[in-house]
């Protein structure tokens, strides 16, 4: 039976407060768990004006464009506006002609479009600014960070920038790479200012790219991202605007106990017709190579009561590149990622700002399964326009739907409670107008949708695919003579048919996908209940040719060079198993402490260490987990409560017959079983050196990439 959208959309926030369906990095006792969001979020840039603050990030090719966030306590997020709808006239030059946004004629801007915005408030009006490649630097403005925005095309080749609006009222542009230069703007962001542009740190001095600009207390704070010889995040600082500037590291290694992350290579542009030239280079499960995985690019913001807080870019396995919240720490005037006494380090699990409103409930930014039964202007969350004060309103998910290039008008449209698209010419689904997008959402998602092909015309292809470098898809393809199920993966070349009677067109086709694992499956069902893979193991990467995770596509294409028939899609809906995080946190059980660096479990030994045995069975391997609130554990053996002592160091580790403050851990959710346990006296993780043969300490920094240097558990629950 059809659930109207607005129904679905009560009960998933109704049952959320219990339980929570889609991810949200907030625990709902105080603290939060990195990433921010668990599905694409590129390039973020943040913003606070009085007590809301606002996030921008990154949207390539895929439309509506350049997206704008709203939090009122910086975790908990949701959509607020995109800049534009679609790429139109006001976007072309000589050197990028329309037709590239509109993938026609073989050409298009995949890995384009969108790149590093800068959020800006001044003199009551807000500010977009971005580079589109091949038209240059683009402003937006706004009296409202809703909407709607007016488009200034400043036609300049600025890239990667940030913005300054100085006390001299003057407009500032930070841009390049490894040289960085700053140019004036003109106010009516007409152009930049003829002659203004000067070379302010030479390369050779740490700095990178995707600059962040501040001027704090006389100061000007330069941010930016470096790669060599390895990603990490720089800051400089000056008096003067023009130097000279002093560097420092501000964040570096902190990988969040994430492993580097598939790459596609090969040359690829133009998309191959087939897979000969496409290779996925898969990382060995113990690498530990950091690369963009660790927290090297975005902003930072200050909340209203004086905490300092970032926002960093990462590059996150299938899900492409996604945002990091950390707190930041001062020190002699230089701004750190990390807590005082372990700096450029981020905890994965911490606590919300102490301004954080307590009205703010865990929630999900965006609405990702839909029954289409709604008006078709309504389609994407572009539309879904607001009224009244943040303070008035009530916020609820919005759609995640984005096209992956300017809709087709005409081609499209929202029917009787079904979405339904019509099939233009295409060689293969990268290259396939009017294909409507989500980010995959992880950790684990099992994408189902119902697909209606009994309006398809000889040479159609229509289902669920993944748009991606290598990309894949499952689908009804209708010949002369019959309509049948058949998969394709570009990575292997391979398109596989299954003999099928398909009844009356109508066929359940399922995506299931582990992006921690970089892994997905195609499958379809008759009757929604018993499903069939087709295929292989799907493989997902992340690639700098469109510059994007894995997503998902509902798709409508003619191999034929002709226009086809329709393809009706309804009833899309996405399962995330891993959603609800309570179990990651035992409180009131007792676990033991496997430790993935040697495989040993920590124990509680006589002598009144903390040390390590492979016997499951000793005594000591037992931890009552006491619940101390927001997150905060104590684990009782049978010797007493887990104590940290002096600094931390090697054997400071004691056991204490009383509850004390020094017994006081922040329980960090690793996910699946994973955690991390850090010391609030030391700010830094309980662990020992696997091989080494001594007792644990509470002085390690952090996890590696594979979680095995000794301060990552996996805890099993004993009964």
């Amino acid at each position: 039976m059809r659930r109207h959208y607005t129904l679905l959309l009560s009960l998933l926030l109704v049952a959320g407060a219990a339980a929570q369906s889609s991810w949200t990095s907030d625990n709902g006792n105080g603290t939060f768990t990195n990433p921010l969001f668990y599905d694409e979020f590129a390039d973020p840039d943040i913003l606070r004006v009085g007590n809301d603050y606002y996030l921008a990030g990154t949207t390539m090719h895929s439309v509506p464009g350049l997206v704008l966030m709203h939090s009122r306590d910086l975790v908990n997020w949701d959509f607020c506006s995109y800049a534009f709808e679609q790429y139109d006239e006001s976007y072309v030059s000589n050197r990028n002609p329309m037709d590239v946004f509109c993938l026609t004629d073989g050409k298009n801007i995949y890995g384009q479009g969108v790149w590093a915005p800068v959020v800006r408030y001044h003199n009551g009006l807000f500010y977009l600014f971005t580079n589109v490649n091949g038209s240059g630097l683009q402003a937006y403005t706004s009296a409202d960070p809703r909407g709607p925005w007016e488009h200034h095309n400043i036609n300049s080749r600025i890239y990667d920038l940030s913005i300054l609006f100085d006390d001299d009222g003057k407009i500032y542009a930070f841009h390049n790479y490894g040289d960085v230069k700053v140019t004036e703007i003109k106010p009516d962001l007409s152009g930049i200012v003829e002659g203004t542009e000067k070379l302010v740190i030479k390369d050779g001095n740490a700095m990178g790219e995707g600059f962040h600009a501040y001027k704090i207390d006389g100061w000007y704070y330069l941010m930016s991202a470096d790669y060599k010889p390895h990603g990490r995040l720089m800051v400089a600082r000056s008096r003067n605007i023009y130097g000279p500037y002093e560097t420092r590291v501000m964040g570096a290694e902190e990988t969040l106990g994430t492993l580097p992350l598939p790459m596609t290579e090969g040359k690829i542009r133009p998309l191959p017709a087939d897979g000969s030239r496409i290779r996925v280079d898969f990382p060995t499960a113990d690498d530990n190579r950091g690369n963009c995985t660790v927290m090297h690019q975005g902003g930072m913001v200050s909340t209203p009561d004086g905490e300092w807080w970032a926002v960093q870019l990462m590059d996150f396995r299938g899900v492409g590149r996604t945002v990091a919240l950390s707190p930041v720490t001062w020190e002699d005037g230089w701004p750190y990622l990390g807590l005082p006494g372990n700096l450029t380090r981020s905890p994965r699990t911490w606590f919300k700002p102490a301004s954080a409103p307590a009205d703010v409930k865990p929630h999900s930014a965006y609405f990702f399964s839909d029954d289409f039964n709604r008006p078709a202007s309504m389609l994407t969350a572009y539309n879904w326009r607001r009224k009244g004060t943040f303070e008035e309103e009530t916020w609820q998910p919005v759609p995640a739907w984005q096209w992956n290039h300017n809709p087709v008008a005409g081609q499209w449209n929202l029917k009787g409670g079904r979405l339904n698209l019509k099939a233009l010419p295409a060689t293969q689904l990268m290259t396939a107008q009017g294909s409507l997008s989500q980010r995959m959402i992880g950790p684990v998602s099992v994408t189902t949708v119902k697909v209606d092909g009994s309006k398809l015309r000889p040479g159609d292809v229509a289902g669920l695919g993944i748009q991606n470098i290598p990309c894949a898809w499952i689908g009804l393809t209708r010949s002369k003579d019959s309509l049948k199920v058949e998969e394709y993966d570009l990575l292997q070349n391979r398109r596989l048919t299954e003999n099928l009677a398909v009844s009356k067109g109508i066929l359940y086709l399922r995506l299931w996908a582990d992006l921690d694992s970089c892994k997905a499956t195609l499958s379809y069902s008759c009757d929604n209940q018993n499903f069939v893979q087709m295929g292989d193991t799907i493989l997902l990467s992340y690639q700098l040719h469109t510059f994007q995770g894995a997503r998902t596509l509902l798709f409508c294409y003619n191999e034929q060079g002709v226009k086809g028939g329709t393809a009706s899609f309804d009833d899309f809906t996405v399962e995330q198993p891993l959603a609800d995080r309570t179990a990651d946190l035992p409180l009131g059980k007792t676990i033991r402490l496997f430790n993935l660096g040697d495989n040993s479990y920590a124990a509680a030994i006589p002598h009144g260490m903390l040390y390590h045995t492979n016997k499951a069975s000793d005594k000591g391997t037992l931890f009552e987990v006491v619940d101390c609130g927001r997150g905060i554990v104590a684990l009782k053996s049978a010797y007493g409560y887990l104590c940290v002592v002096g600094h931390g160091f090697v054997s400071d580790i004691h056991f204490s017959a009383e509850l004390t403050d020094d017994c006081r851990f922040l329980w960090q959710d690793m996910l699946r079983g994973d955690c991390m346990l850090l010391s609030l006296r030391t700010n830094r993780y309980v662990g020992m050196t696997p091989g080494a043969g001594e007792s644990y300490s509470a002085q390690w920094p952090g996890s590696t990439a594979n979680r095995r240097n000794g301060c990552v558990f996996r805890f099993e629950i004993v009964e």
